[in-house]
């Protein structure tokens, strides 16, 4: 499984911006961008300079990749399936980036952090329409049920999953069911649910130079 190996403090820092790559920890006293809101390396403590109109759509490229932990190949694919489709291209683009079986798991509230949920759907911990999937990457489309496996259940990772769940924010898009440990996928996600800390629209600027 092809993957960012960057200490994932270093990747915020990098970004200028909190990417929610711990979990909980981003929330707290210990992130690194509360303790060192500085880029990384030697020169990070002198700021950071003023970046050129490709510079900074080069960041918010690297910053999307970074959020949803995929690799250029992959990310591109998706530039030219989401230019390819209906309506607005930065729409369409974090649509499928939203969609994705990895980021769903995250959503619900089953992990506390998307790469914590790309590991659990490698792993087979999660079944899909009653079937174990293992692919990160994979679309997920209304009316999909997505379910913790009961053999998954005894882990110790899932001792407190209910009490998490009853806590857990839902977008509109999904319906959770915390009893049964499984969520639905409603309808597509609506313009102000999805990822805002970068602008898929500056991304769509960079691949179409």
């Amino acid at each position: 499984m092809a993957r960012n190996l960057d200490p994932k403090c270093a990747q915020c820092r990098r970004a200028g911006v909190k990417l929610f790559l711990k979990g909980e920890r981003c929330n707290s006293a210990k992130c690194a961008m509360v303790k060192r809101n500085y880029p990384p390396g030697v020169h990070g403590v002198k700021g950071r300079g003023k970046l050129t109109s490709y510079g900074e759509q080069l960041a918010e490229k690297q910053k999307a990749k970074r959020i949803f932990g995929i690799l250029e190949k992959q990310f591109k694919k998706y530039y030219h399936q989401a230019a390819r489709m209906k309506g607005e291209a930065g729409d369409n683009l974090l649509r499928l980036l939203e969609m994705r079986l990895d980021n769903v798991v995250y959503r619900l509230g089953f992990a506390e952090s998307r790469v914590q949920a790309r590991q659990m759907v490698s792993h087979g911990l999660l079944e899909v329409n009653g079937k174990k999937v293992d692919i990160s990457s994979f679309q997920v489309k209304i009316g999909d049920q997505i379910t913790l496996r009961s053999k998954s259940q005894k882990s110790k990772l899932f001792s407190n999953i209910e009490e998490k769940l009853s806590k857990a924010q839902v977008p509109s898009w999904l319906a959770l069911e915390a009893k049964s440990l499984s969520g639905k996928i409603l309808d597509y996600p609506k313009k102000d649910e999805m990822e805002s800390t970068f602008d898929p629209q500056i991304v769509i600027e960079f691949y179409s130079r």
